[in-house]
């Protein structure tokens, strides 16, 4: 689990918005920009080229 301080600093590279943990799939998601950066071994990975486009099912279920 990332640490809670570092959690509410972090941002997204691309367009400096909010980004959110997905515990489960060890992710940061960044809603505006739909981009899922990974984490490994308990770092985020902030680089555009290592993220994965988030699905359009991902991005409707936010909104529920």
């Amino acid at each position: 689990m990332l640490d809670k301080k570092l959690l509410a600093i972090l941002a997204c590279p691309l367009c400096k918005g909010p980004l959110y943990y997905d515990q489960a799939a060890a992710e940061l998601l960044c809603y505006g920009d739909s981009l899922a950066y990974p984490i490994r071994d308990d770092i985020p990975v902030m680089l555009d080229n290592q993220a994965r486009t988030l699905t359009l099912e991902e991005k409707e279920n936010r909104k529920q």
